[in-house]
């Protein structure tokens, strides 16, 4: 439907447009805009003209100001050292397993259960003190890269059923290289 319009449409009407003609005529209508129009309008346009420009410089120059420092910022980045990134990661059940069973073995007044990555230490009595401070000991220097954060740890009359009594959770770090 459009190209039958389009047919319709008499193209050379717009020679008179664009003919030499015709850029005479705007010429002669931007030399006389002063007397055909008044002052006022002419002062209006000229301040909205202004505006304009004195927004473009001012555009230009923030956008100057951006561009440095979007390079300021590029250039910090840079020289940001890459971090590894620490985990935690629980020690296999089938390790910590085998320890206990170790551990039972040394410390014969004890109670020790191993469930997981969790080892808990218990003695009836305050007077296993010294065997309940070495099991500890022994966790904590236990396997390898194994980190041992203390959960639970009671020790005295205020305990419930066990005076002495300890929950330790086991872990081994993991490294990892930043992303950059």
């Amino acid at each position: 439907m459009q190209l039958k319009e389009s047919k319709k449409f008499n193209w050379k009407s717009l020679n008179k447009f664009v003919s030499p003609k015709a850029m005479d005529d705007m010429n002669d209508f931007i030399e006389r805009l002063p007397q055909n129009t008044s002052k006022s309008l002419l002062i209006i346009t000229a301040a909205i003209w202004g505006c304009v420009a004195v927004l473009g410089l001012y555009t230009t120059v923030k956008m100057q100001e951006f561009s440095e420092l979007s390079v300021e910022r590029d250039n910090a980045k840079a020289l940001l050292p890459a971090v590894p990134k620490i985990q935690d990661k629980p020690v296999r059940a089938r390790d910590v397993q085998s320890f206990v069973d170790e551990l039972q073995k040394i410390y014969k007044g004890l109670e020790i259960k191993g469930n997981s990555s969790n080892i808990i230490i218990r003695a009836k009595s305050t007077s296993l003190f010294g065997q309940f401070r070495e099991a500890i000991g022994h966790v904590q220097n236990g396997g390898l890269g194994w980190r041992v954060d203390v959960e639970k740890l009671c020790v005295g009359r205020e305990c419930k059923q066990f005076p002495l009594s300890a929950s330790l959770k086991i872990n081994t770090v993991s490294v990892e290289r930043s992303k950059k």
